[in-house]
Formats: structure tokens, C-alpha cells, sequence
């Protein structure tokens, strides 16, 4: 099986969305980056057509309400 670009980009923005957090916790982060700033760096250049903040948005949205259940 294949991972579609809005796959890959949605597993992407999940996993930068835990990497951020953790740096976060460490407090390992320079102080003026935020999420958004970090998912973009993360992103592959192929698949950032596909990426909104819209996405990251309801991404983290999703991930979060599933961690608090």
C-alpha cells in the first residue's frame, strides 16, 4: 500500500506535533518557535502544497481530544 501526499503530510504533522511537544516539555525549543514554525521545517518540499494551517489545526485538534480520553 501507498500513502497518498495527504497521508503522509497528515502522519508528518502528527509526529512533528509529538517531537514539538516533547522539546517543549524539555524545554529544548528556542523561545520564538512555535508549532506551525516547527511542522514547517519539517515538511518535506514535495508534499507543503498539501499543508494548511488548517490542517496542522485540525490534526492537533484530533490528537489531543484522543490523549484526553
Amino acid at each position: 500500500m501507498v500513502l497518498s501526499d495527504k497521508e503522509k503530510i497528515i502522519a508528518i504533522i502528527s509526529n512533528g506535533i509529538a517531537v514539538f511537544s516533547l522539546y517543549q516539555e524539555r524545554d529544548e525549543l528556542p523561545k520564538n518557535i512555535t508549532m506551525y514554525d516547527f511542522i514547517l521545517k519539517i515538511i518535506p518540499e514535495n508534499i507543503k502544497p498539501e499543508l494548511s494551517a488548517e490542517l496542522i489545526d485540525e490534526v492537533f485538534e484530533y490528537v489531543s481530544s484522543t490523549h484526553s480520553s
